[in-house]
């Protein structure tokens, strides 16, 4: 007599995987909606960032340069102004050739301002602004803002 019961050997029926298949699915439905939710928040953010982070290179170029340096936004970036807001645009490693700082996601997010900061040589902006940075799809927005005495914050 056999002393051993007959055991199956590897492997899975054709019921186990379509059970394991069919979780799966129900699982990525509900996971898609909240992964594409957190992925345009996300990029709002890094957007509001880059925003700060050019508005606060402009600051620091006003300062060492000793001269007014203006922050112009268009829908897609930011171009600098040295010596004013009717000045030459600067260029450098994060600008274009004609001085333009593009948004890394400029399909998505548009820019607007409600005021052109001037920098001081001090550092200090005039007047103070906020610039407003709206994604297209979901409409939600992130708020730069300028205070009087050249802080840069992303609201």
């Amino acid at each position: 007599m056999n002393a051993h019961p007959k055991t199956r050997e590897g492997g899975v029926t054709l019921v186990e995987l379509a059970v394991v298949l069919s979780l799966l699915g129900v699982l990525a439905g509900f996971a898609t909606p909240m992964l594409l939710t957190y992925w345009q928040t996300v990029a709002l953010q890094t957007g509001a960032r880059e925003v700060a982070g050019a508005i606060g290179l402009a600051r620091q170029l006003a300062v060492s340069r000793r001269t007014m340096v203006c922050v112009d936004a268009g829908s897609d970036g930011l171009r600098l102004r040295l010596g004013g807001c009717h000045g030459v645009a600067w260029t450098g490693p994060l600008s274009d050739s004609s001085g333009m700082i593009a948004l890394s996601d400029r399909a998505s997010l548009q820019l607007a301002s409600n005021a052109k900061v001037v920098f001081t040589p001090l550092g200090a902006a005039t007047p103070s602004g906020t610039y407003t940075l709206t994604h297209a799809r979901t409409r939600a927005s992130r708020a730069v803002v300028v205070a009087g005495s050249g802080r840069v914050s992303v609201q």
